[in-house]
């Protein structure tokens, strides 16, 4: 059997992905349509490179367009035989006729109010068998007698055979039956979700001054610790939630990114200790600004961190904004990008702010030039 190429299949991040797909099922869903009339989609990527993290985007883009409550129902297909897909089998009332008792994962709400999103997570991880029998729930939404209701989206995930995952060729007959969307690595796209969702101020630094350090995943490697947007979260998770302190942490940290990455981080986040006072910026005041990159950067991610904290407190943004200007152009115009991910439509926020729309006058013009 040959192996399903994506060399024809389109590209897109995360934040596109999200984009595109939770806007179309908002929009059938808002023109009351059945979300079985859109295909079923596959995403294909590398571990860790944000899929199962992007669908749960899609939720909550379909909740808040449409005013749903919407339900995943996450299935790892991997840990299922056939058998459990179609259900345990049970004599009828009188003996005569094998039932199938209806498996967990089709048990729906089917109000109106609800929309259902069945995520089958690491398909290509599953053996053909288990494959094959997910080939009536992508197209007939059905296995057996049980059948998924009218309210439920799917959405199959996994990873390539080239990613050195466990990984089995999937069959052409189940290939022909999704939409498949290549999941590509963003620094952009996931730097808009981290400041978002409150990574650790030190990650966001450290990989906006080496974007190539968010996923340095490799195909050739077997190294079973390496950076990618997973593992980084996990680092923040432990920086947010037990020490910020990079030396301390340093052997976790290790186990996720790797000894040779987490060693580069821990170098570079003893610059924090030249950083001025970032309390002192969003007072009012103006402390001497750095002029290494590195350190500026850090100041940066310092600043998104902050900002983050006192998002609604306008008097303290526009300082920061006003602080802005003693900055090289380039890097005021990063940290204001980084500003309108603050949450979602923060730029109408900025937009009252009198030092925001004075930096537009002065320096707007380099936003749609600057990556």
């Amino acid at each position: 059997m040959n192996e399903i190429k994506l060399n024809d299949v389109v590209n897109m991040n995360v934040d596109s992905f999200v984009e595109k797909l939770g806007g179309a099922y908002s929009a059938i869903i808002n023109k009351g349509l059945s979300v079985k009339s859109f295909p079923s989609v596959m995403l294909w990527g590398a571990p860790g490179i944000g899929k199962s993290q992007g669908v749960r985007q899609i939720a909550n883009k379909i909740r808040v367009e449409t005013g749903k409550r919407v339900e995943i129902t996450d299935v790892r297909l991997l840990l299922f035989n056939p058998i459990d897909l179609r259900g345990i089998p049970t004599a009828n009332e009188d003996k005569t006729l094998a039932v199938w008792l209806k498996p967990k994962i089709f048990q729906m709400d089917e109000s109106n109010d609800v929309v259902n999103i069945l995520f089958l997570d690491e398909i290509s991880a599953a053996p053909q068998s288990v494959q094959a029998a997910a080939y009536q729930i992508t197209l007939d939404r059905v296995v057996g007698e049980h059948r998924l209701p009218d309210n439920c989206i799917v959405i199959a995930a996994g990873n390539r055979l080239t990613d050195k995952s466990v990984a089995y060729k999937m069959p052409k007959a189940l290939a022909n039956r999704l939409m498949h969307i290549n999941v590509e690595g963003s620094f952009r796209s996931w730097n808009k979700w981290a400041i978002n969702n409150g990574i650790n101020a030190k990650v966001l630094g450290f990989l906006a001054f080496q974007k190539v350090n968010l996923f340095k995943g490799s195909e050739q490697s077997e190294d079973l610790a390496f950076p990618t947007p997973r593992s980084w979260e996990m680092v923040s998770n432990v920086l947010n939630n037990v020490s910020d302190n990079v030396e301390e942490m340093f052997p976790f940290i290790a186990g996720l990114v790797g000894v040779g990455m987490a060693t580069e981080f821990r170098t570079w986040s003893k610059i924090y200790a030249e950083l001025p006072n970032v309390e002192d910026i969003f007072a009012g005041k103006h402390p001497s600004v750095p002029r290494d990159t590195d350190v500026l950067y850090a100041l940066i991610s310092a600043m998104v961190a902050h900002a983050r904290e006192v998002k609604d407190d306008l008097v303290k943004i526009g300082n920061s904004i006003e602080y802005t200007n003693l900055m090289p152009a380039d890097f005021s115009v990063i940290l204001m990008k980084d500003y309108a991910f603050l949450e979602k439509d923060y730029q109408k926020k900025l937009m009252t702010i009198p030092e925001y729309m004075h930096w537009l006058s002065t320096r707007g013009r380099m936003l749609n030039g600057n990556n």
